[in-house]
């Protein structure tokens, strides 16, 4: 299958600069499978929508302020590094002390080169990996530092800086372990309120962590979808969630992934009906022809063309008994939601695939 099979056109108007004026207002598109059909509604709508019994399962990892501004200890140019992962103890120096990053115009960011960040911290590349470069940092940072100095690590098709309010909004509200580089952004539609609201409607919820990295959002380059390399991913299931969503699945209750995240964990931590407990790591790549093992609904956003999310979701929604591809009958519901003015990407609107 081809990456082009997965291109939609876009008005770039449609993309979300900015999140709803409140959390959890946001449109909702719900794709029946059993039926073909669509609806529109609004998030606030799930307790209507999810069948008591049903197991929410989120995403519960923090997003770190990881993207750093810096200037050339050289030439004092000014660029910025974003945090992808702390690397243990090696060669390149103490444990937390490097970090493997991205950063702008790469090539010319050298082994040996050094930079001055916010706070007077200094840092060292010390080693190149292809398009990444590993910045250790004299002394280490940690979270706090990060939390003082970082800035929100917004996505490219966001248009504009960070300010404080992203520091609410692109984190969602059960937040709880630092570690992502990017926001699980369909957790984002969730309020407390809500939360609760489902679970007085009798739908429970479970937490995996996930620290949301280049898996996730590396475009694809390759022409053939085949050939595309999945980066890999931390994820921790915790004993008691693991035994919540085994129960809900043995008896019989959907198990309802919030984001691509959790379905990516779950399908890889599900082994003859048991998840493994405990840290583990994920490159899977689901795409179309992919059975899955656990998940029975999906809440999610809007993707990007030609993106393994896309890829995904599609893989997800085939209708069936339909003669109709999910990439097809996915396509065309983001075909209807450009007709219909919905908002795209990660502070934009959802689809509920049931």
């Amino acid at each position: 299958m081809k990456t082009k099979d997965f291109f939609f056109d876009l008005p770039e108007k449609l993309i979300a600069q900015y999140p709803t004026a409140e959390r959890g207002k946001s449109r909702l598109m719900v794709l029946d499978r059993s039926t073909g059909g669509r609806t529109h509604r609004v998030v606030e709508d799930l307790p209507d929508i999810l069948e008591p019994g049903s197991l929410l399962v989120l995403n519960n990892s923090k997003v770190r302020k990881a993207r750093l501004p810096a200037c050339s200890g050289t030439t004092g140019a000014k660029t910025e590094f974003l945090l992808l992962n702390r690397l243990p103890e090696g060669k390149e120096g103490p444990a937390g002390s490097v970090w493997k990053t991205m950063t702008k115009r790469v090539r010319r960011r050298r082994t040996g080169s050094r930079y001055v960040f916010d706070g007077g911290r200094e840092g060292e590349i010390v080693g190149e990996d292809g398009e990444f470069r590993l910045l250790r940092f004299d002394p280490p940072i940690d979270e706090q530092w990060l939390d003082l100095y970082g800035r929100m690590p917004l996505p490219p098709y966001i248009r504009r800086h960070d300010t404080p309010m992203d520091s609410e909004r692109y984190q969602t509200v059960y937040a709880r372990i630092p570690g992502s580089a990017a926001a699980p952004t369909a957790g984002l539609h969730f309020t407390a309120a809500l939360l609760e609201r489902l679970r007085q409607h009798g739908v429970e919820t479970a937490f995996v962590t996930l620290h949301v990295g280049l898996g996730t959002f590396l475009p694809v380059r390759s022409e053939n979808i085949e050939d595309h390399t999945m980066h890999e991913e931390v994820f921790t299931i915790d004993d008691e969630n693991a035994s919540r969503i085994e129960r809900a699945k043995a008896g019989g209750g959907k198990i309802i992934a919030v984001g691509t995240t959790s379905v990516r964990t779950l399908e890889s931590a599900w082994d003859n009906g048991k998840l493994k407990r405990g840290e583990g790591s994920t490159a899977i790549f689901i795409r179309p022809g992919y059975t899955f093992k656990i998940v029975n609904a999906l809440f999610t956003n809007f993707h990007t063309p030609e993106s393994t999310l896309l890829m995904l979701v599609s893989a997800f929604a085939t209708p069936p008994g339909s003669t109709k591809s999910g990439r097809e009958w996915i396509l065309e519901s983001y075909d209807l939601a450009v007709r219909e003015g919905y908002r795209f990407f990660s502070y934009g609107d959802a689809m509920l695939i049931r």
